[in-house]
C-alpha cells in the first residue's frame, strides 16, 4: 500500500509542508499526466484545477496498482494533500550551464513559484530572474507534444524501435556514434552516457558550451595540472581587479558570486574594493569602485602592465611591458599589498590572457587562499576544439549518428553553415530538445525531452557539493526525459529514477552517519534536497602544490593588435535575463528590462556617447553591421572605439514569443587558436535608417539635483556616520502634518533597502511577477509606457556621460502613512489598513486613476487591456505578450486576484502572504516568529539588499536597519511617511 511520510516531512521557513514527489512503481512520480488541449484558447485555471483533482485521485492509488485509466472521484485525498494549501519541494534548477537549488512551490499539484533553497551552500537561498522565469517554460503551449520523425508525429515504440536498430546496426559495422550535449555536471546522468558509450563500441561524447571557458580550462591545466575552473571566494578578497568579466551578471555562478561579494559591502563591518577593467557597462561594471575603460584588443597590455608593477613592488625588479592605454601603477600597488587576500579574473576566451591571470594570482599567493582547487566548479566543461573536430568529422563523412541534446549549434557555432552541411550527411540525426529550435528543424527524429521540473536528476555544481532535483508534476506532454531514452535505446532494463536511486544509495553508504537504512538516506536527501559532506575551507597543502612556478612566460606573447583602419572594436555579450537565447520564448525575460540600458524585447548596438555624436548619431538610428542593419543605443560608460551587441536574439525557431525579436548577433562571433572568439571589428559607421522605436522603461537617467539616491564616501561615513543623509534628521525635526497620526496596536509592515547591497540585477522584479500575476504587455505597449511591473529599478548616472558613476535604486509603492492616493479615490478604492499597507480594493476601483495622478513616486500599473482575459488583443501584442488564451496562464497563483481592464494594481507587501502566515499562528495558537512572513522580493533576493518584517518588532533585523543613520525615505521632503526605507549607498573611494 501507499507508504506514510510522516517520518521524512518538514517544513519550511513559512511553516509549510515540504516532501519529496512519490515514486510510484514504474519509478514516475504519483502524479497522473495531465493531457491538454493546445488549441483551446478559453481554459479556465478552474478547469485546469479539475485536472489535478482528477490527477491526484489517481496519484493516491498509483503506488499500489497498475496505471488508472478511467476517472475516479476525489473522495479520499493523500493524506498530505490539503486542497488550497500550498505543498513545497526541494529540487534543482540546470539549463545548460545555470544552476541553482530550489523549493518549488505546488498548489493542488501545480508548481506555481520558486524559491531559493536556503540549505544550500552554494546559492544560500538566492535565485536569479531566469530562475524565477523557468517556472513559466513549464507552462509553454509550444513545447514539443512528443516524437517526430522528419517532422511528422509519431508515437515512441516507432521512434524507439527505428533508433535502436539504427544505432545498432552503425556499431555493428564500426560506425561512429556521437553524442553532442552542453557541460554535464549530473553524476547519474554521466554514469548513464557511460553506459551508453559501452553499448556501442566506437561511440565518442563532445562537450559544446556555446558561451564557453576553453581557454580558461586549458589555461588551468597548464598552469596548476587542473583541467577545471577554480572556486573563487570573493567573501575572502579584500580586493578583486575583475577584466571583462561580469560575476554578478552572467559570469561562471552570478547569484553565488552575488552572495559573496554583497557579503562585503557592509560599511559598518568591512567592505572589499572592486575594481572593473571593461568595454561596455556590465552589472560588475555598475558596482565596481574603480571602474577603467578599455578596448577589448588592450586587455593582454593591461595585465601585463599590472603584473609588471606587481614585480616591481615586490622585488625591485624592472621587466619590460608593453605601451600600456591606461595607467595600472597604483592597481598594481594595491594588489602587492594585498597578498593572498585578493582576486584578480578575466573573462577572456584566449588562452594567453588566462595564462598571464593564473601567473598573476599565483605570485600575488592567491592560490589555496581565495580561488581554491579543491572545490572547483564543474560547469562550462567544453571545449571549442572538440567542437570544431566534431564539425570536421562531419563534414568529411566520418559520423554516422549523432544524437544532441539540450544545445543549438545551427544557431549558435560560430560556423553554423559548416554544422548544417556535416548534418546533412550523418545518416541517423536525433535531437533530445524539449522546444523547437534551429538544430531540431535539421534532424531526422526529434525525442523531446521533460523540463526539468518533470524530471529526476542530480546535480554536483562544485566538486563534491550535490543537489537533487525531483519532479513536480508529471509531464504534461508526451515527451520523456532524455536519460530515459539513451538507457533505452542501450537496451537498459531499468528506468532513470531507479537508476538514479541505486547509484546514490550505493555511492553514500560509506558516507552515511544519520540513516542505517539507505533508502531513508536517500528519501532524506530528496527532501532536503542538498548533500554537502565536505566545507569550502582554504587547503594549505593544495595551496604549495599549485603554487609552483611554470614554463609560461607572459613577456614572449605578442597579443594581435587592432587594425590602424578599424574604427570600434565589436563586443558580444551574454545578456543577464535572455543568456546565450535558451528561454528566448519566455514573455517574462523578454519584457525584463536590461539593468542598466533598461530596454527590453531587443538587442541593439551600444555606442559611445561621444563617438555617436562624432558621427552624427543618436538613439534609433540604425548602423550596418556585417551586412544587417542594427539600431544604436547612446550608452554612458561605454569605451570609446568599442561596439557591445547582445547574443541570443534573432532567433528563428524557438516559439511565438522570441521568434524575430531583436538581430542575429552570432553571425559575428569567430575562431581562433583553438578557441571562440567574442570580439570583432567594424571598419566604418554607416548609417542605415533613422527612428527605431526601443522599449524602454526609463528614458530620464538624472536625479537633476534631487536626493533620490543619498551616497557618501566611506572614510566620510567613518568620520560621521550621518554622511550624505545630513538632511534627514534636519528636516524630521522640524517637519510637521496636518494628517492624524496612524496608530498601529498589532503589526506595522515595513521594508528597508539597502543601497549598498543592491547590484540591479532585477531578480526582484521577477520574482514579484511570479507571486503577483501581473502580465507581460508586449513591445509596443512598453514602448507607451504601459508597462505593469509593480517594482522597478530605477538607474542613475552621475557626472561625465562619457565615464559616469551608476547607481540601482528599487522602487516599489512606499506604503505611505499619509498617502497621497488615499485622499483623492472617489470611490475609497485605496485605503489604509490597521497594520501600515496602503491597500487596493480591486472591485470598488473603476479607473478614474485620480490616486496614479497623486501618487509622488509613480508605482501605481494602470491596466489598458484585458491582458489575462481572452479575446481582447490581437495581433501581434497577444502574440508577444504571451499570456493571453494560452497555458501560460496556468502559473498563475490562486492566491492573488486576477486584475481586469480598467484598474490600478500596485505592490501589496504580498499581502497574501502576510495573511498566510497570521492564519496559521492563530491555528498553532502562537504569534508570529521573526522573519516569518517574506515578501517574495525579499526572500529571493540573492544580494540580501532587501529586508521585510514588522516595524512594531523593535528588535527584529528591519527595526535595527531603520535604527541607522544611513536610512531615510524617498521624497520624504513630501513628508508622506512612506514605510519603505532606504541605506545610503556608501562608495569605497580608494583609486
Amino acid at each position: 500500500m501507499k507508504k506514510s511520510r510522516k517520518d521524512i516531512e518538514s517544513k519550511t521557513d513559512s511553516g509549510e509542508k515540504r516532501l519529496p514527489a512519490e515514486a510510484s512503481m514504474d519509478g514516475n512520480p504519483a502524479w497522473k499526466m495531465i493531457e491538454v488541449n493546445d488549441s483551446a484558447q478559453n481554459t479556465s485555471r478552474r478547469d485546469f484545477l479539475k485536472l489535478c483533482g482528477y490527477s491526484v485521485a489517481v496519484g493516491a492509488l498509483s503506488s499500489c496498482k497498475s496505471r488508472i485509466t478511467k476517472a475516479i472521484p476525489y473522495v479520499i485525498a493523500p493524506d498530505e494533500m490539503t486542497p488550497g494549501q500550498a505543498l513545497w519541494y526541494a529540487s534543482t534548477y540546470v539549463n545548460g550551464n545555470d544552476y541553482c537549488s530550489i523549493l518549488v512551490k505546488t498548489r493542488d499539484g501545480r508548481p506555481i513559484k520558486i524559491e531559493g533553497n536556503p540549505a544550500s551552500a552554494i546559492t544560500a537561498g538566492g535565485t536569479s530572474a531566469r530562475v524565477q522565469a523557468s517556472v513559466l517554460d513549464l507552462y509553454d503551449g509550444e513545447r514539443h507534444k512528443g516524437p517526430f520523425l522528419n517532422g511528422t508525429p509519431v508515437d515512441w515504440v516507432q521512434a524507439d524501435e527505428e533508433i535502436r536498430k539504427g544505432l545498432g546496426k552503425i556499431a555493428e559495422g564500426k560506425g561512429s556514434i556521437m553524442l553532442l550535449t552542453p557541460s554535464v555536471f549530473s553524476p547519474s546522468t554521466e554514469a548513464v552516457i557511460q553506459e551508453f558509450l559501452r553499448k556501442f563500441p566506437g561511440s565518442g561524447w563532445v562537450k559544446y558550451d556555446a558561451i564557453s571557458c576553453s581557454a580558461m580550462l586549458e589555461a588551468n591545466e597548464k598552469s596548476f595540472g587542473r583541467k577545471v575552473i577554480p572556486d573563487y571566494r570573493f567573501d575572502l578578497a579584500d580586493l578583486i581587479v575583475s577584466c571583462e568579466a561580469d560575476f554578478l551578471g552572467t559570469w561562471l555562478s552570478p547569484v553565488e558570486f552575488t552572495k559573496q561579494f554583497s557579503s562585503r559591502r557592509d560599511p559598518e563591518k568591512s567592505m572589499n574594493y572592486l575594481i572593473q577593467i571593461e568595454s561596455g557597462l556590465t552589472l560588475a561594471g555598475s558596482n565596481a569602485d574603480k571602474r577603467i575603460q578599455i578596448k577589448p584588443s588592450q586587455e593582454y597590455a593591461v595585465l601585463l602592465n599590472i603584473y609588471s608593477g606587481i614585480v616591481k613592488t615586490l622585488e625591485g625588479r624592472e621587466t619590460a611591458a608593453p605601451s600600456c592605454p591606461v595607467d595600472v601603477g597604483e592597481i598594481s600597488r594595491m594588489l602587492a599589498s594585498s597578498r593572498g587576500k585578493s582576486i584578480v579574473i578575466s573573462g577572456s576566451n584566449v588562452k594567453e590572457t588566462q595564462l598571464l591571470v593564473n601567473e598573476i594570482n599565483r605570485y600575488l599567493g592567491n592560490i589555496g587562499s581565495t580561488i581554491l582547487f579543491e572545490s572547483f566548479l564543474r560547469t562550462r566543461q567544453g571545449i571549442d576544439s572538440d567542437m570544431e573536430l566534431l564539425v570536421q568529422k562531419m563534414n568529411s563523412g566520418n559520423v554516422d549518428a549523432l544524437i544532441i541534446w539540450n544545445t543549438n549549434p545551427a544557431f549558435t557555432w560560430h560556423n553554423r553553415e559548416a554544422f548544417k552541411e556535416g548534418l546533412k550527411k550523418v545518416g541517423l540525426t536525433v535531437s533530445l530538445s524539449g522546444s523547437p529550435d534551429e538544430t531540431g528543424e535539421l534532424v531526422k527524429y526529434v525525442c523531446p525531452d521533460n523540463h526539468y521540473l518533470e524530471s529526476w536528476n542530480d546535480a554536483e555544481p562544485r566538486k563534491d557539493f550535490f543537489s537533487l532535483m525531483q519532479p513536480v508534476i508529471q509531464p504534461i506532454f508526451n515527451t520523456r526525459q532524455m536519460t530515459d531514452s539513451l538507457l533505452k535505446w542501450a537496451d537498459s532494463q531499468v528506468d532513470y529514477y531507479n537508476f538514479v536511486k541505486s547509484l546514490w544509495v550505493e555511492r553514500m553508504k560509506p558516507r552515511q552517519t544519520e540513516f542505517t537504512d539507505s533508502v531513508a538516506f536517500f528519501d532524506n536527501m530528496v527532501q532536503r534536497g542538498i548533500f554537502e559532506p565536505v566545507k569550502r575551507d582554504r587547503n594549505i597543502k593544495v595551496q604549495k602544490e599549485l603554487n609552483r612556478s611554470t614554463s609560461f612566460s607572459p613577456f614572449n606573447h605578442d597579443d594581435e593588435a587592432p587594425a590602424e583602419t578599424s574604427l570600434a572594436e565589436i563586443i558580444l555579450y551574454e545578456p543577464v535575463a535572455q543568456g546565450e537565447g535558451r528561454q528566448a520564448n519566455n514573455p517574462w525575460l523578454q519584457e525584463l528590462p536590461d539593468p542598466v540600458t533598461r530596454i527590453c524585447w531587443d538587442n541593439y548596438a551600444s555606442i559611445s556617447v561621444v563617438q555617436a555624436r562624432e558621427n552624427g548619431l543618436t538613439d534609433g538610428d540604425l548602423i550596418e553591421v556585417a551586412g544587417f542593419s542594427v539600431p544604436v543605443h547612446l550608452q554612458p560608460g561605454q569605451a570609446y572605439g568599442t561596439i557591445s551587441i547582445a547574443l541570443g536574439y534573432g532567433r528563428s525557431r524557438c516559439g511565438m514569443v522570441g521568434e524575430g525579436v531583436g538581430i542575429d548577433s552570432w553571425s559575428l562571433v569567430s575562431y581562433r587558436n583553438g578557441n571562440v572568439f567574442f570580439n570583432g571589428r567594424l571598419e566604418k559607421l554607416v548609417k542605415k535608417g533613422s527612428g527605431y522605436q526601443f522599449a524602454q522603461v526609463q528614458t530620464h537617467h538624472s536625479m537633476e539635483g534631487r536626493p533620490l539616491l543619498r551616497e557618501a564616501s566611506l572614510k566620510d561615513f567613518k568620520s560621521n556616520p550621518s554622511a550624505g543623509n545630513e538632511m534627514h534628521e534636519y528636516f524630521y525635526s522640524k517637519a510637521r502634518s496636518l494628517y492624524k497620526e496612524w496608530e498601529y496596536p498589532y503589526h506595522h509592515w515595513g521594508m528597508a533597502i539597502d543601497l549598498n547591497r543592491c547590484i540591479g540585477c532585477a531578480n526582484c522584479v521577477l520574482a514579484c511577477q511570479s507571486e503577483n500575476n501581473f502580465p507581460t504587455v508586449g513591445k509596443m505597449e512598453v514602448h507607451r509606457v504601459h508597462e505593469m511591473h509593480w517594482i522597478r529599478i530605477d538607474r542613475y548616472y552621475t557626472g561625465d556621460d562619457s565615464d559616469p558613476q551608476i547607481a540601482f535604486q528599487p522602487v516599489l509603492c512606499q506604503h505611505c502613512q499619509n498617502a497621497p492616493c488615499e485622499n483623492v479615490c472617489p470611490v475609497a478604492a485605496t485605503n489604509h489598513s490597521i497594520e501600515g499597507l496602503n491597500q487596493m480594493i480591486y472591485n470598488r476601483c473603476f479607473g478614474t486613476r485620480y490616486c496614479n495622478n497623486n501618487c509622488p513616486y509613480k508605482v501605481r500599473r494602470f491596466n489598458w487591456f484585458n491582458y489575462t482575459g481572452a479575446g481582447t488583443l490581437s495581433g501581434n501584442l497577444r502574440d508577444k505578450a504571451g499570456m493571453t488564451g494560452d497555458m501560460r496562464r496556468m502559473v498563475l497563483n490562486p492566491d492573488v486576484t486576477i486584475r481586469g481592464q480598467g484598474v490600478i494594481e500596485k505592490c501589496s507587501f504580498c499581502v497574501q502572504r502576510i495573511q498566510a502566515a497570521k492564519l496559521k499562528a492563530k491555528a498553532e495558537n502562537r504569534t508570529l516568529y521573526p522573519n516569518e512572513v517574506q515578501t517574495a522580493c525579499a526572500q529571493s533576493c540573492p544580494a540580501n539588499a532587501i529586508i521585510f518584517g514588522d516595524l512594531n518588532d523593535k528588535e527584529s533585523e528591519l527595526s535595527r536597519m531603520i535604527r541607522s543613520k544611513r536610512t531615510y525615505n524617498l521624497l520624504e521632503d513630501l513628508f508622506t511617511k512612506p514605510s519603505v526605507n532606504y541605506l545610503t549607498k556608501i562608495r569605497n573611494k580608494i583609486l
